[in-house]
């Protein structure tokens, strides 16, 4: 990720606009009233929710949000059928996308996806054509302080499971397998440390940079109008956007 922290890179421009706060927050609900409708309130049986429970807390979610979520899924054995879909795309200049969407629509959120591939000169590919340019990793990130040896953080991190361990400008981040994240991240918690903020995300294996003002334009507007969609719940690519855009 060119130096870049993992976390922030895919993170950022969730928090880059309070108004959207809103929809982000409504769209983390949704994920968590099907993870529990589909897998039960007990978190520690239900990785879904366990993850989804951790991405709301990642953006801050309340916790009241989160507690009236789950029990709208307890409550809601009939009703609107959501599924989880990943598109593969293009974006300008040859950026690869995937799109993670939960819809009780497929046919309307797929409609909506093409639509804004093919409005900002990209393009909707079929499954599989950009997967295999990304890996699917789970990152956890803490934010450096006093209180935290390096390497005593290092070892802990590789002795309960995790895959790899990064030091970026301000952060430690951890990187475990999909399977492993939340058992990772659980027993970190449990050894003391705080602050943590965790997600299974899609890490693009290599960076593209883009050159050209109009092309930075479409990049962006293609971003925020899938950011836009209630239906979208994740947007992963492999654009090396530039540092100024990160730090806004």
């Amino acid at each position: 990720m060119s130096g870049h922290s993992k976390w922030s890179n895919m993170k950022h421009r969730k928090g880059k606009q309070d108004a959207k706060k809103g929809k982000i927050f409504t769209k983390l609900a949704r994920a968590i009233t099907v993870a529990t409708r589909e897998g039960g309130a007990d978190a520690d049986y239900n990785s879904a929710l366990a993850t989804a429970i951790e991405k709301a807390k990642a953006e801050n979610m309340p916790n009241d949000n989160i507690d009236r979520a789950i029990k709208a899924g307890l409550g809601a054995a009939s009703g609107q059928n959501f599924e989880t879909i990943t598109y593969e795309g293009y974006g300008p200049c040859g950026t690869a996308f995937m799109v993670q969407c939960l819809t009780d629509n497929k046919n309307r959120t797929a409609a909506d996806v093409r639509h804004y591939f093919s409005k900002y000169n990209g393009n909707l590919g079929t499954t599989g054509c950009v997967g295999y340019l990304f890996d699917r990793k789970g990152i956890i990130s803490i934010e450096m302080n006093d209180n935290i040896d390096e390497e005593t953080i290092m070892m802990a991190a590789l002795d309960l499971g995790a895959e790899d361990f990064e030091v970026e400008e301000d952060t430690y981040e951890i990187t475990t397998s999909p399977e492993d994240f939340i058992s990772v991240l659980k027993d970190l918690k449990a050894a003391g440390y705080e602050n943590l903020k965790g997600d299974v995300m899609f890490i693009p294996q290599t960076t593209v940079k883009v050159e050209g003002e109009e092309n930075l334009k479409m990049l962006e507007k293609l971003i925020d109008a899938l950011e836009d969609n209630d239906d979208v719940q994740e947007i992963y690519h492999n654009w090396d956007e530039p540092e100024e855009e990160e730090e806004e």
